[in-house]
């Protein structure tokens, strides 16, 4: 086994879910995430990222393979993989009744956990919650009730975080503040696995990144050896006269014409030693093709996610 297997704190071997209607949601998926890792899921809708996450948590009963949580069995010792878990799940399901404090109170005695007031405390304070701890949550706007999804997700001080679309229709000042908590939990050793539509932010925070379309896992990469294997980088030449057609002479270089014929775009690969640009610039001028400025870019993650989802047979896990 290697070190990543051997300090994993999620396990998943050879899991598959087909639905009654015959629907394959998940196409054995195999997967460790690493103890204290912020693990970004991506995929596109319907690609299994929630029917993964609901089997981890027991909500959801896989039709074959495992998955250990912490050391525990998710089917046979459910609920002390479950007390490891906390899950931000994309619905606004709360008890509108009950009081943020109560509701909080409440789901860390499901756990198993004894009194913490100085823990509620705190996580009621750092998600802004606290001067509404004792209002009913039928009466909170939104962006407040998915605070309090979060607040009751770590109320029992779970292991592995689970943050299912944490961001969809939340505001910028939530946002932020949920994922400067995020990092603070990091810190502390917390797992955190979260899906997101935004891929900034995954960019930004994860430390390793999964691709998931109609079921299967198709790579997993820390992000930065990710972007460093299949991102691009491109050259973009603006020309002091317009093109009509690239010639035929510089067809040894992978070039587009834009903006209306005053742009050449060179794409070239990072992993290559020679990228090409001083012989491609010499035979412009060899060819007497002027230009004016050097502009360089690179792939972001999005545009890594967009091609892995489209050509996923030609990604080698």
């Amino acid at each position: 086994m290697t070190d990543q297997t051997s300090a994993a704190i999620v396990r998943i071997r050879g899991v598959n879910k087909t639905y009654a209607s015959g629907f394959q949601a998940l196409k054995d998926v195999n997967l460790d995430i690493k103890r204290g890792e912020i693990f970004a899921l991506l995929g596109p809708n319907g690609a299994g990222k929630t029917t993964l996450i609901s089997i981890i948590c027991g909500i959801v009963n896989a039709s074959s393979g495992t998955v250990i949580a912490d050391g525990h069995d998710t089917l046979r010792d459910y609920r002390a993989a479950r007390a490891s878990i906390g899950l931000v799940p994309q619905e606004l399901h709360t008890d509108a009744f009950e009081s943020v404090w109560s509701t909080m109170s409440f789901s860390r005695g499901l756990f198993g956990k004894a009194p913490n007031p100085a823990h509620l405390e705190k996580v009621l304070r750092d998600l802004s919650l606290w001067d509404k701890r004792d209002a009913k949550i039928m009466t909170l706007s939104g962006g407040m009730k998915r605070r309090v999804l979060i607040a009751k997700a770590l109320a029992h001080e779970p292991r592995i975080l689970f943050l299912d679309e944490p961001s969809a229709g939340v505001d910028v000042e939530l946002r932020h503040d949920m994922w400067r908590m995020v990092r603070e939990l990091r810190a502390n050793g917390t797992t955190i696995i979260l899906t997101t539509h935004y891929i900034e932010e995954a960019e930004d925070m994860a430390d390793r990144i999964g691709v998931i379309n109609k079921g299967e896992l198709i790579i997993v990469e820390d992000k930065k050896v990710l972007m460093r294997k299949l991102g691009k980088k491109q050259l973009a030449i603006t020309l002091r006269q317009p093109m009509r057609s690239i010639p035929d002479a510089l067809d040894d270089w992978s070039l587009e014409l834009t903006e209306g014929g005053h742009t050449l775009v060179y794409s070239f690969d990072t992993q290559k030693e020679e990228t090409g640009i001083a012989a491609l610039l010499r035979a412009l001028g060899e060819h007497g093709i002027d230009f004016k400025d050097l502009r360089s870019s690179e792939s972001s993650l999005e545009d890594i996610f967009v091609s892995l989802v489209h050509q996923p047979n030609e990604v080698t896990v």
